[in-house]
């Protein structure tokens, strides 16, 4: 099997960054899938810039690179996601990629279960999402622990018995009004 001068540059810069398991995969690969990918960068290289050569250029090499992360990552919810999201844009895809897998690694390590089963319940295929309303709902849940209007509170539990963002959404709204009408 013959490999290409480009190809050998594409694997030379993949040992460089480490990723001795891609280059198993790109050399066992046949050469027309990557053939194929390269040349599909090169077309998206081109819609995105189509008169600026040096900006195709940019644009080629870190796709490029991004889609040899990409094959590099083992195969698991994150990737899915990322890959679902941007099927054709390598670099968004390692971009959703590393912050769907950090945000799984953070909802892995959580304290409070009931926020966690929150954060569940709403976004069950997104990690970055679940972070985020478990960050939300933690301190609306502590604020809500920490407010001294015991009226208001009641109110704003009442209307939202599982949701500690809307609880604390509510109760300022109430306390706002209430201090208004004195």
């Amino acid at each position: 099997m013959s490999v290409s001068f480009g190809q050998q540059a594409l694997l030379q810069k993949a040992m460089n960054r480490k990723t001795i398991c891609l280059v198993a995969v790109l050399v066992a690969s046949p050469m027309t899938h990557a053939q194929s990918v390269e040349e599909k960068i090169k077309e998206f290289a081109q819609k995105e810039y189509p008169t600026d050569y040096s900006m195709q250029e940019y644009v080629f090499e870190q796709q490029m690179a991004a889609h040899i992360y990409m094959q590099s990552i083992p195969d698991g919810e994150a990737k899915e996601i990322a890959e679902g999201e941007y099927v054709e844009d390598y670099a968004m895809q390692k971009y959703v990629y590393d912050n769907q897998a950090s945000a799984q690694e953070y909802m892995r390590n959580t304290a409070d279960s009931e926020i966690k089963d929150i954060a569940l319940f709403e976004y069950p295929n997104d990690f970055s999402m679940q972070k985020y309303v478990y960050e939300n709902q933690l301190e609306a849940k502590g604020f809500m622990e920490a407010v001294d209007d015991e009226e208001v509170k009641a109110i704003a539990i009442t209307e939202y018995p599982k949701d500690y963002a809307m609880q604390k959404y509510v109760y300022e709204r109430q306390s706002s009004a209430k201090a208004r009408l004195k």
